[in-house]
């Protein structure tokens, strides 16, 4: 379940990057370059945004994330992909990532 909605992040955030004459502002924020997604932590009252790279799509510990967020708030929503744990969690992912 969560590889079919990782495909479809990939997929979709690819058809934008062919579709960059398309974006308005409102779309895009304008500090989520090319291959970066905006990711949104919080739980329990913390809320932090983070802007990762695509490469974290195939990181186990964001897709478990991703299944924990899609559990929790379904697949249908907009703006950045918000994950249910704390800011420190994410962090701790990012770095150990590199």
């Amino acid at each position: 379940m969560v590889l079919s909605f990782v495909g479809k992040i990939q997929k979709g955030i690819s058809y934008f990057v062919h579709k960059r004459h398309d974006f308005s502002e409102e779309l895009v924020a304008e500090d989520v370059r090319e291959g970066y997604f905006a990711v949104v932590a919080m739980k329990d009252g913390e809320i932090k945004r983070f802007i990762i790279g695509l490469e974290y799509l195939s990181d186990p510990e964001f897709i478990g994330l991703l299944d924990q967020a899609q559990e929790e708030y379904g697949f249908m929503h907009k703006g950045a992909i918000a994950v249910p744990c704390q800011p420190q969690q994410l962090q701790n992912i990012i770095d150990g990532h590199r």
